[in-house]
C-alpha cells in the first residue's frame, strides 16, 4: 500500500490489536487457528527451505514466523508500525532471523523488484482501496516462476451471512467492523487481475468454518475464504 492505497481507518483497526497478536485467545485466535492451514497450502505448491519468501501485510508475525520455520529466508513487511514492532520483539524472543520492514509492497517493489522466490499476501486484498494495485506490487516482487499466494473472502450472499454476520455479529469470532462486504472479492476478479500482472492462476482452495465443532479445514468449497496460488510467467 502506497500513500495512494492506503486506508488509515484499516491500519488503525489492526494496530489496535497489537498488544493480542500473540494471544492464541484473544482477539487473533482466528489467525492463529487458520495458519496451519495456509501454511499446508503453501507448502503443497513450493518448498520452502532455502528459499527467499516475503510476506506482505504480516501484521505481528503469525505466518511470518511459520515459513522461517520451515527454513525459508524471511522478510515480513507491514503498514502497521505497531504491529511491525510486535513482530521483532517476537522474533528476537524466539530466534527468528526475520527481516521486519516498515513499507507497503508498492514501496518495497521499487527497490526490490524481481527478488523473491515466494511472495504471500494474506487478508490483506480486502483491506485495500486498490487490490490490483497490490496484485501487481506482488507480482513485481516476484522472480519469474516464483509462486504467489494470496487468501482473501468472496463476494456473494453467501459470504456476507457467514463472513460477516455469522462470524463478527453472532459467533464473534472477530470485532465487529473488521470486514466491509463492498471489499470482497470474487475468485474470477482475483484471477482477472492476477493474469493482467503476468500471473498464472495454478489452484483455489476453500476454507471452510464449522460452528459446532469450532474446526477449520481446507476444501473445495470457495464460497467464502478462500487461498489463491499463482506462477509468475518466466
Amino acid at each position: 500500500m502506497s500513500a495512494s492505497n492506503s486506508d488509515s481507518a484499516e491500519i488503525s483497526k489492526f494496530t489496535q490489536m497489537a498488544e493480542q497478536w500473540w494471544d492464541i485467545e484473544g482477539l487473533c485466535k482466528p489467525l492463529h487457528i487458520i495458519n496451519p492451514l495456509r501454511l499446508e497450502f503453501i507448502t503443497a505448491q513450493h518448498t520452502l527451505p532455502g528459499q527467499k519468501v516475503i510476506d506482505i501485510g504480516c501484521g505481528g508475525g503469525i505466518l511470518t514466523e511459520t515459513l522461517a520455520k520451515k527454513g525459508a529466508q524471511v522478510t515480513g513487511i507491514d503498514k502497521s508500525n505497531s504491529l511491525i514492532k510486535v513482530a521483532k520483539k517476537h522474533a528476537e524472543e524466539n530466534q527468528f532471523s526475520i527481516k521486519y520492514y516498515h513499507t507497503d509492497a508498492e514501496s518495497y517493489a521499487k527497490n526490490h523488484s524481481q527478488s523473491f522466490d515466494v511472495v504471500c499476501c494474506m487478508e490483506l486484498l480486502e483491506h485495500v482501496p486498490n487490490p490490483n494495485s497490490l496484485i501487481k506490487a506482488c507480482s513485481d516482487l516476484a522472480k519469474p516462476g516464483a509462486s504467489i499466494f494470496f487468501s482473501t473472502i468472496n463476494r456473494n450472499p453467501h459470504a456476507y451471512l457467514l463472513a460477516i454476520l455469522g462470524a463478527e455479529y453472532f459467533l464473534k469470532l472477530l470485532p465487529r467492523g473488521t470486514h466491509d462486504y463492498k471489499k470482497f472479492i470474487r475468485p474470477s476478479e482475483l484471477a482477472s487481475a492476477a493474469r493482467q500482472a503476468n500471473l498464472i492462476l495454478q489452484k483455489f482452495q476453500g476454507i471452510h468454518y464449522n460452528p459446532l465443532t469450532q474446526h477449520y479445514a481446507l476444501g473445495k468449497d470457495i464460497r467464502i475464504n478462500y487461498l489463491a496460488a499463482f506462477k509468475k510467467r518466466a
